[in-house]
């Protein structure tokens, strides 16, 4: 079964993550994703959600990272996750600058990766379930699918310095406080508040609304290629494949804890 399901009705292609444990995005989540996006041009709004019940997305997928680094010298195994982020950060940048309204429903876990996913989002949705998180600083490294750049465009630099230092998660409301989030919903409610919010997107002119999007919504290019470059930087380090290492063999409920 692929890892991401959709479909496209009234102008509104509605994309599911589906894979468990929580939609991590390895290669083959990264392969969904490609093949979702030369459907955004027969679309006027997108609306991205979970049907896993523990959330939206809990991030990258640390433990493929982490096998298929084992047999490589580190320069080979930079050079490798290196090839991997060029097609994520290429999927991410088309979502993110796609011409249509795009709105994220969120619920549950929403951490690292699965955090950097919504901030392509035009719109975040997001149930009293939801928690968001940057805790890629407890493992040795910094968040490396755009999340550093998207963030400081969407919000207060106080606010990602909070995340990205401390690691620790906020709620919706919180994120709804910081800008972060357009509405909080009961449990269970954010798929249907984010289809009422793409359905009335996708009725405006298109033309219009790409130019209103391109005006307040510029891609922070420069800034994403070098958060990618200080990534590869500090991945290569003996410390981050024994954190790594820590993660992957850590059977606990919070394997991000040092």
């Amino acid at each position: 079964m692929s890892p991401l399901s959709w479909t496209l009705s009234d102008g509104v292609l509605e994309a599911g993550l589906r894979h468990p444990p929580c939609n991590e995005i390895g290669t083959e989540m990264l392969d969904a994703l490609e093949a979702l996006l030369p459907e955004l041009p027969k679309a006027r709004a997108l609306l991205l959600w979970s049907s896993r019940k523990e959330g939206f997305c809990a991030g990258a997928d640390l433990r493929q990272l982490y096998r298929e680094g084992l047999a490589l010298e580190p320069e080979f195994r930079v050079a490798k996750v290196r090839e991997f982020l060029k097609r994520i950060h290429a999927a991410f940048g088309t979502l993110d600058a796609a011409s249509i309204p795009t709105v994220a429903a969120v619920h549950g876990v929403v951490f690292g990766g699965g955090f950097e996913l919504a901030l392509t989002c035009d719109l975040i949705v997001a149930d009293r379930t939801a928690r968001f998180a940057f805790p890629e600083l407890r493992l040795g490294i910094i968040p490396c699918f755009g999340g550093i750049p998207r963030l400081r465009r969407d919000v207060s630099n106080a606010f990602g310095r909070d995340l990205l230092f401390t690691g620790r998660s906020v709620n919706a409301q919180r994120a709804q406080q910081a800008g972060l989030v357009h509405q909080v919903v009961a449990e269970g409610e954010a798929l249907k508040a984010a289809r009422h919010a793409a359905r009335q997107a996708a009725k405006f002119d298109p033309t219009a609304a790409a130019a209103a999007k391109r005006f307040l919504k510029p891609l922070p290019q420069a800034e994403l290629d070098r958060e990618m470059q200080v990534f590869l930087e500090l991945f290569g380090r003996d410390e981050v494949q024994a954190a790594l290492k820590r993660f992957v063999e850590n059977e606990g409920p919070m394997p991000y804890l040092p």
